[in-house]
């Protein structure tokens, strides 16, 4: 038998959360995995745990999900070469059928079966009955260049039907990041732009982005140098000052879209910390990055 005060420590984290579980209390909450994160059965099983926690005290999780090493991965398989433009993956006719597949009866079907070994009443919903797309085009940044990448688009619009129904009979969806156009075509989309646009529909109060990356780095070089919270005002000095640049340049833009939109808060965190979702919810600290507005009273 654990010791009394082992025993109380226990309860304390209980009561320490409550503050939290009572704030957030049937707010709707978008949580998008991706990294190589997503290459960890074990996190994956974890963060999907923690997911079926969110929903038992009476927040209302949608999860959005990426695949892209295990896309690579099946291309590879089956002889496709595998090709990113300017960050994007260039989608041909074959490839458009593997990520179609690879998402929808490989990643979506996992992260389905282990929310559902934890105990949750979790359902996959394929993106392409939620996210309306038209096809885009690569452009360099440096020399404004287009170029076409074959089926990749971006989100024009988004039908909210299906979430909702999953979540007024009690069910978690699990989302994959496919549109169709109106040309009738499947359009691969970008995981993180799809949970922002499916979290702005759905007028959700957080947006968390659960990755291999720990939030934003002060010094790229040390991921102890984590930036507590990002006012959206402090945007362009962080720009300047080359803290943020690459990819998470696009990302952190798109998180300030979502605030614009009406997001209330959206939080980059490590997939790679056990329950690193509860502990950025439910603690004072966190343990990532919040992206909040210059308005915002934390």
């Amino acid at each position: 038998m654990e010791k009394m005060e082992q025993l109380i420590e226990k309860a304390g984290v209980l009561v320490e959360a409550l503050p939290y579980i009572q704030r957030f209390r049937r707010s709707l909450m978008v949580v998008k995995f991706g990294g190589s994160v997503m290459e960890n059965p074990k996190l994956v099983a974890g963060a999907m745990r923690d997911i079926v926690m969110l929903e038992a005290i009476g927040i209302v999780p949608v999860v959005v999900h990426g695949g892209g090493k295990a896309i690579s991965a099946a291309l590879q398989e089956c002889g496709i070469p595998v090709k990113f433009v300017n960050g994007l993956r260039y989608t041909c006719e074959r490839t458009i059928k593997v990520v179609d597949d690879v998402l929808h009866n490989t990643v979506n079907k996992q992260l389905v079966e282990l929310g559902r070994q934890a105990g949750g009443n979790v359902v996959g919903i394929s993106g392409k009955s939620v996210l309306r797309a038209e096809k885009t085009m690569s452009v360099d940044p440096v020399t404004g260049k287009s170029e076409d990448i074959g089926f990749v688009g971006k989100v024009v619009g988004v039908n909210t039907s299906s979430i909702m129904e999953a979540i007024a009979t009690n069910r978690i969806p699990v989302v994959t990041p496919l549109g169709v156009g109106g040309d009738g075509k499947v359009y691969n989309i970008n995981a993180d732009t799809a949970a922002q646009r499916i979290a702005e529909a759905l007028h959700a109060r957080k947006l968390v982005f659960v990755s291999d990356v720990p939030g934003v780095l002060s010094n790229r070089d040390d991921e102890n140098s984590v930036i507590p919270t990002i006012r959206t005002n402090d945007i362009p000095e962080l720009i300047r000052g080359g803290v943020l640049s690459g990819g998470m340049l696009p990302k952190i833009e798109g998180c300030a879209e979502a605030l614009d939109a009406g997001i209330n808060k959206v939080h980059l965190i490590s997939g790679r910390v056990p329950h690193a979702l509860l502990l950025e919810i439910f603690t004072e600290d966190g343990i990532g990055t919040q992206i909040v507005r210059p308005d915002s009273r934390m």
